[in-house]
């Protein structure tokens, strides 16, 4: 898969002034890929109605969030897999930390 890119310039974070500047590759978007275009893309390629893809990718998402908030990985075959990660304040006693102390969850996603 080739990935589409720009160079642009950046500075050290937190350091006044900038820092030393280096410069990094960032991706070019070109738009985005909705479950309804996703749905009459495959639709395009294949003999399945497009009422029975939107059903099948519809509950994918849902099984995916499920499986997720279960604290499974969700693995998507050759295209990589997805998990949760959580990030919490710091307490002095292990029995301090409850779900209060969770400040940010996301989905990660790792490609193969």
């Amino acid at each position: 898969m080739t990935v589409k890119f720009k160079v642009i310039e950046k500075g050290q974070p937190g350091v006044a002034g900038g820092g030393e500047k280096k410069f990094y590759a960032s991706p070019v978007m070109s738009g985005e890929l909705t479950l309804a275009g996703l749905t009459r893309s495959i639709e395009k390629i294949s003999t399945v109605s497009g009422a029975d893809i939107r059903a099948v990718l519809y509950a994918m998402v849902d099984v995916m969030r499920d499986s997720l908030a279960d604290g499974q990985i969700v693995r998507l075959g050759e295209m990589g897999s997805l998990r949760v990660s959580i990030s919490s304040e710091g307490k002095a006693n292990a029995d301090e930390v409850n779900a209060k102390a969770i400040k940010n969850a996301k989905v990660i996603f790792n490609s193969r």
